[in-house]
């Protein structure tokens, strides 16, 4: 397997502020911990560039196109959750920049899968409006420009312990792309219960699997095997995108779900297989983890079995 990383320095400028727990120190530790590897020098690095903001429009409202250009260079807030500094403009065209450089090299067949180890993440932005810590809905881009390129169908599988609301909303009429997300429910940011399946077009092309608080490996795996991996293998997309949350990890201070640091790795094997038998590519998005320990080791075991 030919794994890609998309990796940029500016990622740790952009300043939450000294007690916010999406922090420069989350991509730190997951670096060190790679660097600790024995494969991770024989990765491909991949540098992003910072994304057209014309690439932005088609995942994002005018509105909000003109509220996040205004932000550039200055410090402030889109709300309580979600600052931004001044090189916050920069960090977020880069993030959304490298789902996008991983799609080229793939459609291009220099890579079989890639990672963006990114922040600010992403999956919480809607078409109007940042929130949750998100600036750009990263994956939403990415899967746009996938479907300018020529893509189909596209299926993207959020496993962060919040709901993906974002990436939801982008994508809920459409037939395109196919969005499942596991979550703790109920929970931040509210949405994601099992009646959310799509509109118009759409419909059925959304699949909510909401679980309360606890649910551990053995819940999360039986949903995989029941729901998500036939609802992929019966979609069949030609891109199959993760948002890759951590923070579903036993220790994380933000959540109260309870998986192990193998669960990472089991679900990874198992988008893996399906991804081969569909002949589908992937690329996988690190959107939250807040415990910098079991970050760092959980981003390690998807990324070992993502490179053989």
């Amino acid at each position: 397997m030919k794994l890609g990383y998309a990796y940029d320095d500016t990622f740790l400028l952009h300043d939450t502020g000294s007690f916010h727990p999406e922090s420069p120190q989350r991509l730190e530790s997951i670096l060190n911990r790679l660097n600790q590897t024995s494969y991770f020098k024989d990765l491909h690095w991949i540098k992003p560039s910072p994304l057209p903001t014309e690439l932005i429009e088609p995942a994002h409202s005018r509105r909000h196109l003109e509220k996040f250009l205004s932000i550039q260079g200055k410090r402030g807030g889109f709300d309580g959750d979600t600052p931004f500094s001044e090189s916050s403009f920069d960090a977020a065209l880069l993030a959304a920049g490298s789902g996008v450089e991983l799609a080229k090299k793939l459609i291009h067949g220099e890579l079989d899968s890639g990672i963006a180890l990114v922040r600010p993440p992403g999956h919480h932005a809607e078409t109007g409006k940042a929130m949750g810590f998100c600036l750009l809905n990263n994956i939403a881009i990415t899967a746009h420009y996938l479907l300018g390129q020529g893509a189909q169908r596209i299926y993207i599988l959020d496993w962060d312990v919040h709901h993906g609301n974002g990436t939801q909303e982008i994508f809920y009429d459409s037939d395109r792309v196919f969005f499942t997300s596991l979550h703790q429910y109920p929970y931040y940011p509210g949405t994601g219960s099992y009646s959310e399946t799509g509109r118009g077009k759409g419909e059925g092309y959304t699949m909510n699997i909401p679980l309360p608080m606890g649910s551990g490996d053995k819940e999360y795996l039986h949903y995989f095997q029941e729901n998500v991996l036939p609802s992929i293998l019966e979609f069949s997309p030609d891109y199959l995108l993760i948002s890759a949350g951590f923070d579903a990890h036993k220790r994380d201070p933000l959540a109260g779900m309870n998986l192990s640091t193998n669960a990472f790795a089991e679900f990874t094997r198992l988008a893996l297989s399906a991804c081969k038998q569909t002949d589908s590519k992937l690329i996988s998005f690190l959107e939250g983890g807040y415990d910098l320990d079991a970050l760092a080791d959980s981003v390690e075991a998807h990324v070992a079995v993502l490179a053989g």
